[in-house]
């Protein structure tokens, strides 16, 4: 496949559930090294919010030093006070607009899982990008919702906004989604919890 010629840095990297390594830093710094990576989404469920914006801090820094884009996953409001790129919104976070009024002009992104009538309220809302999925079986969260390329194309011919396709994206089926003008992939698992890569090894099997 010719390389992307719209976006070499197609990948929307999403941390692992948990960051209680130090060799973690390290080697998102290799990671993001690569210049393959747009943005980074901090995406922790079970800490709480002081140990979000320490680790968050600290990955902010690797992510300039890198000009990647750092989202925070849930809260407008953290991303806020550790002044993050953006935040992402699922359907069940804060409505978008009140979270447009804390983050101003920053990024926000709104999950649409496979859904029609989702991608065209983000449309109105003015997301920055939509998050379309999951188009593969992943271990990194529970599926409810699958997509598949019908919905890409869809999702292609009605908007601009950038599409980010989530779900089980890894070496072996990343390419369909470029080939079909996604505008982003969204890998977690299969750069953190790759039995077979370490992580800057999984990501250049990315190209």
């Amino acid at each position: 496949m010719k390389k992307n010629k719209i976006n070499k840095k197609f990948i929307y990297l999403i941390s692992p559930e948990k960051i209680e390594d130090k060799l973690f830093y390290k080697d998102l710094d290799k990671v993001l090294k690569t210049n393959k990576v747009s943005f980074f989404q901090l995406r922790l469920k079970e800490n709480e919010e002081s140990e979000i914006i320490s680790i968050g801090k600290k990955i902010q820094k690797i992510c300039k030093k890198y000009n990647v884009k750092f989202i925070i996953n849930d809260s407008p409001i953290i991303a806020k006070k550790i002044n993050a790129d953006g935040c992402h919104l699922g359907q069940k976070d804060m409505i978008f607009m009140k979270a447009r009024k804390i983050l101003k002009n920053k990024i926000i992104g709104i999950t649409c899982h496979n859904s029609k009538d989702l991608i065209k309220g983000a449309m109105k809302k003015k997301a920055d990008y939509i998050a379309i999925g999951a188009f593969f079986s992943s271990k990194t969260k529970k599926i409810k919702y699958r997509a598949n390329l019908k919905i890409l194309k869809y999702s292609k011919l009605i908007t601009n906004i950038p599409i980010v396709c989530i779900g089980g994206i890894k070496n072996t089926n990343y390419k369909k989604l470029l080939l079909h003008k996604a505008n982003f992939l969204a890998i977690s698992g299969y750069i953190w919890n790759n039995k077979k890569y370490k992580p800057v090894n999984a990501i250049n099997k990315l190209v």
